[in-house]
């Protein structure tokens, strides 16, 4: 990319994002912005921004995955470290929205934390936010300030098209009926058959998965979502369409969260393959058991469009027309 005014842009990485970052500014061709965040012995962090952002737009790339209090504490003192330097815009860039499922009250006396969460950002100083696959689509409406919410769809779609050879006979399976709208997008992007899993969920971590409506009989599978968090409801899934005879099973989800046993139950889970992306750090130490079945695409040029669409005032809809579903 060609920059009339290199010198206004700045993007900075949290601690947690420093590969994603860097990659991200290999693309828009600028050197990663000079930061560091200390943590004191009690636990307290503080950032030090290095350089001169007097005027500029500044960009802050860092997701709220685990540890998630601690990214989301970073990400608030870094937009108060970059506003107290006089930035002229400031734009969080979260490749993962944390907090995202508790976007509703579900029974009485329960918080509605990711409302409360998108609060924090505005208050803290960020005049925008920039967003991939948030779990629920009207969490865009909890923030008072711009949101671009990208889809991670084109990416997936463009990986499965090069393989789709391999994959003849393919039919996409909804993990559950909340997933519908999204795999039926992918259905038809990729000329492939649509079913849907039917569950009970017993708990957060306890579900049973009860039938499929469709045929996957002999042939390939792929169940995509927009995240896998303790892998209960894909591990069910998987389990249910092999039962009904499915060849080959394919897992794609933007977001590896992998919390509490999710690997475990992939690695005992009859997958052949599972497909995610960088938005969370992925290391041998979260994924090893599982690291031969993996595969991981990189979000670095669909982030850097965004921000090169952002800086120049230009639409960032136009980057996902393509793919523009979401979840709810």
């Amino acid at each position: 990319m060609a920059w009339d005014d290199v010198n206004g842009l700045k993007v900075f990485a949290g601690r947690n994002s420093i590969d994603l970052t860097q990659r991200i500014c290999n693309h828009l061709g600028i050197p990663l912005g000079y930061a560091r965040t200390e943590l004191f012995p009690d636990g307290e962090l503080i950032v030090h921004v290095e350089e001169d952002v007097r005027g500029r737009d500044c960009f802050v790339v860092l997701g709220t995955s685990e540890p998630v209090n601690s990214n989301l504490v970073e990400l608030l003192i870094f937009a108060d470290s970059l506003r107290r330097a006089s930035a002229r815009r400031i734009t969080a860039v979260m490749p993962y929205f944390g907090y995202a499922r508790q976007d509703r009250k579900e029974r009485g006396r329960t918080p509605i934390t990711a409302k409360l969460v998108a609060n924090l950002i505005t208050t803290a100083g960020y005049s925008r936010v920039l967003v991939l696959d948030l779990h629920a689509a009207q969490i865009q409406g909890f923030f008072d300030l711009p949101v671009d919410h990208l889809a991670a769809g084109a990416i997936f779609l463009q990986h499965f098209n090069s393989m789709r050879d391999e994959l003849d006979d393919l039919v996409v399976v909804s993990p559950d009926v909340g997933n519908v709208k999204i795999a039926q997008s992918y259905a038809d992007r990729l000329g492939a058959d649509l079913a849907i899993v039917y569950k009970k969920r017993h708990s957060g971590t306890v579900v049973d998965a009860e039938t499929i409506i469709g045929t996957v009989k002999g042939r390939n599978v792929l169940m995509v979502d927009d995240m896998i968090s303790t892998g209960g409801t894909i591990c069910e899934a998987a389990t249910l369409v092999r039962e009904h005879g499915a060849k080959r099973i394919i897992v794609a989800a933007t977001h590896a969260v992998m919390a509490g046993e999710a690997v475990q139950r992939l690695s005992a889970a009859p997958i052949d393959e599972i497909v995610i992306t960088n938005t969370i750090p992925v290391t041998d130490d979260r994924v090893g058991p599982i690291r031969d079945r993996l595969t991981v695409l990189c979000v670095s040029q669909l982030i850097a469009d965004a921000i090169d669409h952002i800086h120049q005032n230009k639409s960032v809809s136009a980057l996902f027309k393509r793919f523009s579903e979401s979840k709810r």
